[in-house]
Formats: structure tokens, sequence, C-alpha cells
């Protein structure tokens, strides 16, 4: 699930991406392939990327003709280039082993990563879309990845750490290095976010916590901040905007968690009525585009086959606690 330019796009099991008009929550398109289901997706302003069962990745244009019209540009890695690195021997590093599991996207840096449960991590660079690096990133599969605006690429993973990445600009080849290695608690670490500053990384647990840490402004260390606590099962999903941190689980439900100024983090709701995990979550601040930091919008996607759209605003009384209401909703199959 992705949200962009009041556009949001869904994937399922099956080979469609559809997509909805915010802030209506109508049906405006759908993207076909004849690939199996879209199992990742990321949007950067009119490009769509979306990652197949096939393990590789189709990108659309908006055209913005004053429809939603979506037209395919290319396929991630290009047949010819992938025909030419086998016959070289070297397909290994055009193409992933396993299935893709997340996408990120860096528009500065003309780049777009690729993460994988063949435990590796691939650079494509956008301009032409060519496989440039293969980082072999984790003993284990790597189930999220997200990259901030300077280029320092987070992973995470089954092997229960997030390991941080640096991009060196001083080679051609422009390789990573690994900066450090953030222990998650022993426990598989199966989604990220990033707050929009760089300044704060979650990750979201098998165990049902989510961790983050803290980042220096001058020294950009990252120090260990603590762990929210609510979910009973794994936390498959998160999302954040403004001071919100939005977490779906397997559990069932959602939660909706408040950063305070002090950096302390208050559970606002619990967002129960799906009837299967909570798979993916996405979230804008008041209705999906005023910017009302009293409210929030909130998309969530579940394995029972349903989207539904949660509205949580934060009402105070005289300057008395906090308290949320609205949890008014689409449904959609």
């Amino acid at each position: 699930m992705a949200i962009s330019n009041g556009v949001i796009y869904t994937g399922s099991s099956n080979n469609l991406i559809r997509m909805w008009k915010m802030p209506e929550f109508t049906e405006c398109g759908q993207l076909k392939t004849k690939a199996s289901m879209a199992v990742a997706l990321g949007v950067s302003h009119d490009r769509v990327y979306a990652a197949y069962g096939d393990g590789k990745i189709r990108v659309w244009r908006r055209t913005w003709d004053g429809s939603f019209k979506h037209v395919r540009l290319a396929t991630i890695p290009k047949t010819g280039g992938y025909v030419r690195s086998y016959i070289a021997g070297k397909d290994k590093t055009m193409k992933h082993l396993g299935p893709i599991t997340s996408l990120a996207i860096n528009i500065s840096d003309d780049t777009l990563y690729s993460a994988s449960l063949d435990k590796t991590v691939k650079i494509w660079r956008l301009s032409d879309l060519r496989c440039i690096e293969t980082i072999q990133a984790h003993s284990e599969p790597i189930n999220a990845i997200v990259v901030a605006d300077d280029g320092v690429l987070y992973t995470a993973s089954d092997d229960a750490t997030v390991k941080v990445w640096r991009r060196n600009f001083c080679t051609g080849d422009w390789p990573h290095s690994l900066i450090v290695v953030l222990p998650a608690k022993f426990s598989p670490v199966k989604t990220l976010t990033l707050t929009a500053d760089n300044r704060i990384l979650y990750g979201g647990c098998t165990d049902g916590y989510i961790h983050y840490w803290l980042r220096g402004g001058f020294s950009g260390q990252l120090q260990y901040g603590g762990a929210l606590q609510g979910h009973t099962h794994a936390v498959m999903c998160i999302a954040n905007v403004g001071n919100y941190v939005i977490s779906g689980s397997a559990d069932s439900s959602s939660r909706v968690w408040l950063r305070e100024s002090d950096g302390q983090h208050t559970c606002l709701a619990v967002l129960i009525g799906h009837r299967g995990p909570v798979r993916c979550v996405t979230a804008g601040l008041g209705r999906l585009g005023d910017d009302n930091e009293e409210e929030c919008t909130i998309c969530t996607g579940s394995l029972d086959g349903v989207i539904k759209l949660w509205r949580v605003t934060r009402t105070s009384k005289d300057s008395g606690p906090l308290s949320t209401s609205g949890y008014e909703y689409f449904e959609l199959q």
C-alpha cells in the first residue's frame, strides 16, 4: 500500500493494483500485468514501482492529463540486460533469487532499492533502470528497508537486527558500507519506518514490540530510545506522519501512538475491525491534505481482503488529558 498525490495504491494476491481517489475513497483505476501478486509498492512523484511474485519490478508513469491513467514504462531487470548478464555468468547480480519483500526510493540519488528473502539488497539506477550494486546484507531474509534523504539505508531482517549502511561517494561504483548493527532484543524485525526529519527510526518485531532509535544531530549516531508495547502478536507494518506512529499487527488490530514533545509515546487508539492480520498501513494528517495535526486519517489493509479507512481525532478539554474520538471508517473489499 502506498499514497501519493491524493491517490492510494493497493496491491493484493491477484495481479491487480487498484487506485483509490481521496478523500472520497472511490476506485479510480487499476494497473494490470500478467505477473502474479504484487508484493511491494513504492510511489514517487509520477512514478509507481511495483514488485511482483516473479521477482521483477514493473514501472508506471502517471500521465497527468486530467485522468488517473498510468503508462507502463519498463520491467526491472530489463530482459536484454538479464540475458547478456546470464551469458556472461553474472545473472546473480541482475535478478533476486527469492521474492522481493520491500522497495525504497531515493530520487535525489537517482536510486531504487529492493530487498528480498534471498538476504540481499539490490540498488537500481533510476535513469536507466540498471542494477549497479548488490549488498549481501544479512544472514537471514530481509523483511523491510527504508532510505533517508541523505542516502543512509536501513535494512531489517529475520536475524533480529537492523543494519545501517552509508553510500561511499568516493568510488565510481558507489558501494555501500556497513556503519552499525542495531540489535532488536532477539526478535525478527518485520517492518521499518523513518520520521520525515530522519531523526527517529522505528522497527516492528515478531514479539509485538516496536523498538525505536534516535539519531544524533551532529554525530548522526543512533541511540536506542525504547520500545512501544501493546500488540499481542507480530507487528507486520508501521507508518508515521507528523507526531503519529501507526502500527498494524497479526493480532488483527492497529494502534495509533502519539510522540510527545518530551520524546515519550502514548497509545491514543486501538483500531479493531479486521478479521485477519493487518498487513499494510498508510496515513496522512487531517483528512489527507489539510495538515490538521489534531486529526489523522489512516488506511489499513488486511489478509481478510478488506481495506478500512479510519479517522482518529484528538480532543482536549480545558487543558485536561487528551482523548480520542471519531473512528468512522469506510470499508472496501
